[in-house]
């Protein structure tokens, strides 16, 4: 299974924000990696160098693969709405997305490997598919034999977050995926535009 495996915190300080949630080293060392550091003088970056770095943020962000992201891009761009919107809309709703806003896992990088190792299923189906696609309505939620697993109540103990598109019940550890969220709702710090933009030349 195609995924991003190399170092994290190095590609964080690049963009200069915890992309990959709370990380200790970035906090450490929050400004951009190699030799220099902050002394290194950087030139105005060309246009095509901002919306390519906005990409790139994207894809490492929800943890997709160029071609993945691409046919993401195709899909949006073919829908009704506003393309960089819809964008993003498709990959707030990727299952292993939907896992880590329910708070199920503390990372997108755990969250996919729940859903890789079938911890987790989507009206009562296992589903192990980390891209598969929820609509508005399914209910993902923990697979009987996994909910006594100390990474799923640890995380679950911890999530302070709460979504207006999604619904938890933690007794039945299960959630409701009640609507494709609006983009003031998404929290990324992303501006969609540019990636849109770079695709569009």
């Amino acid at each position: 299974m195609a995924r991003y495996t190399g170092p994290k915190t190095r590609i964080a300080r690049k963009f200069g924000e915890a992309i990959f949630g709370e990380d200790k080293s970035f906090e450490k060392r929050n400004y951009p990696p190699g030799q220099h550091g902050n002394n290194r003088r950087r030139g105005k970056k060309s246009e095509y160098a901002v919306q390519l770095a906005e990409k790139q943020k994207a894809k490492y962000t929800y943890g997709i693969l160029e071609r993945q992201f691409r046919n993401l891009y195709g899909k949006a761009n073919r829908s009704t709405g506003i393309t960089g919107e819809v964008l993003l809309q498709l990959c707030e709703s990727r299952l292993d997305n939907v896992v880590y806003r329910m708070g199920i896992s503390p990372s997108r990088r755990g969250a996919r490997q729940l859903v890789s190792h079938r911890h987790i299923t989507v009206n009562g189906s296992l589903v192990n598919i980390p891209s598969y696609q929820v609509q508005p309505g399914d209910v993902v939620a923990v697979r009987e034999k996994s909910k006594s697993l100390e990474a799923i109540s640890n995380s679950l103990q911890n999530a302070s977050h709460v979504y207006e598109w999604i619904t938890w019940n933690n007794d039945k550890k299960e959630g409701t995926f009640v609507s494709v969220p609006q983009r003031i709702q998404i929290p990324e710090n992303i501006n969609e535009q540019f990636i849109v933009e770079l695709y569009s030349k």
